[in-house]
């Protein structure tokens, strides 16, 4: 570690100011990414701005939509009794975060700003087309995600909420990295109220170099007809996917049609 100032602001619009203020302030949620990289000297910020006291936590369900605040850490999404019971799917997703200790520091909005492309809230978000909330705007999922630790944010842009459409049926499956339970590949799968002209929403996390994306394919075929069986002859080229030591880019292509398949027979 080295030296920087912290700052514990109480208020969004005081957050916003510090960070406007200094190109090199970080804000800090969680911390479940950022400390570990400042322990490694990968980012060297010169202020952390904790956004613990700005009062962003909090899970509300009106209007046909789930808010949950950017501050909710994964733990209480996964505990939500109103979450269970609109998005049963989301809830799921949010206890398969990490392990324990992740899951009760980690929060939705660090996550969705972090957007590592293996994390699991961006594919909820694509595929149940969500608003992303800042303290300037409200931004489609479908324009935030830009690539690889790429978001539409701005400089002093902080996510103040993230609004979830409630889908007439979704689940999602994943096949997880057993040490950090990130996704080697993470298929979300929605269908309705609809958000465009099949009303089925498919986003695929962990497998791609550019992060989450929809699979328009699969879409398509789910349009025609919402079934596993409806799948069975997709194919999805390895092009553009991750090739490690945990998965080629073959077997990734083969996890995405497993994945997705699983993910329409527990929606039901």
């Amino acid at each position: 570690m080295y030296d920087f100032t912290y700052q514990k602001p109480s208020s969004v619009a005081d957050a916003a100011k510090l960070l406007s203020a200094d190109a090199e302030a970080k804000a800090l949620a969680g911390g479940m990414t950022l400390i570990p990289v400042l322990k490694q000297r990968l980012n060297k910020p010169s202020t952390l701005v904790d956004l613990a006291g700005t009062g962003l936590a909090g899970i509300s369900v009106a209007g046909g939509k789930v808010r949950i605040g950017a501050m909710t850490t994964h733990a209480a999404v996964a505990g939500s009794a109103e979450v269970r019971k609109a998005i049963p799917a989301l809830a799921t997703l949010a206890g398969g975060i990490g392990d324990k200790e992740v899951r009760h520091r980690g929060t939705i909005g660090g996550s969705l700003a972090n957007n590592d492309p293996t994390a699991d809230y961006s594919a909820a978000a694509l595929a149940l087309g969500a608003a992303i909330v800042t303290n300037k705007r409200t931004i489609a999922a479908d324009d935030y995600f830009q690539g690889m630790f790429t978001t539409a944010l701005e400089p002093g842009e902080l996510i103040t909420a993230v609004e979830f459409p409630v889908p007439e049926k979704a689940a999602y499956t994943k096949f997880p990295n057993p040490a950090s339970r990130y996704a080697i590949v993470g298929v979300f799968v929605a269908q309705g109220p609809s958000r465009g002209p099949s009303g089925v929403r498919v986003a695929v996390t962990g497998a791609s170099e550019s992060g989450v994306f929809r699979h328009k394919a699969m879409e398509a075929a789910l349009a025609k007809s919402f079934s596993a069986a409806a799948l069975a002859d997709i194919a999805t080229s390895a092009e553009g996917l991750n090739s490690d030591i945990h998965a080629s880019a073959e077997y990734r292509a083969h996890l995405i049609g497993v994945m997705a398949r699983r993910a329409v027979a527990a929606a039901g």
